[in-house]
């Protein structure tokens, strides 16, 4: 595993992490508004959720990868390992 890589990785997952907060604190916003449009809250409940799936398919393509793309996954450490 190179470190760099595996950093680089890392910050990814803090951003990404920190976005999908930041879009859901936003769309609690939206959901707390008096007169809120229903067309847009709908859509951003929607877009809210698309994005935390797909950042966390994302990201665990990009750490199977960070890990050189190892024949098992068995191979790939937990984040808590990663991170401690």
């Amino acid at each position: 595993m190179n470190d760099q890589l595996m950093q680089a990785y890392l910050d990814v997952e803090r951003s990404m992490q920190r976005y999908n907060e930041v879009l859901n604190q936003y769309l609690i916003s939206l959901q707390s508004t008096e007169g809120a449009d229903a067309k847009k809250l709908e859509r951003m409940t929607a877009g809210t959720k698309a994005m935390k799936d797909s950042s966390g398919i994302y990201l665990s393509y990009a750490k199977f990868v960070a890990y050189g793309m190892p024949e098992s996954e068995d191979l790939i450490e937990e984040e808590d390992d990663l991170q401690a």
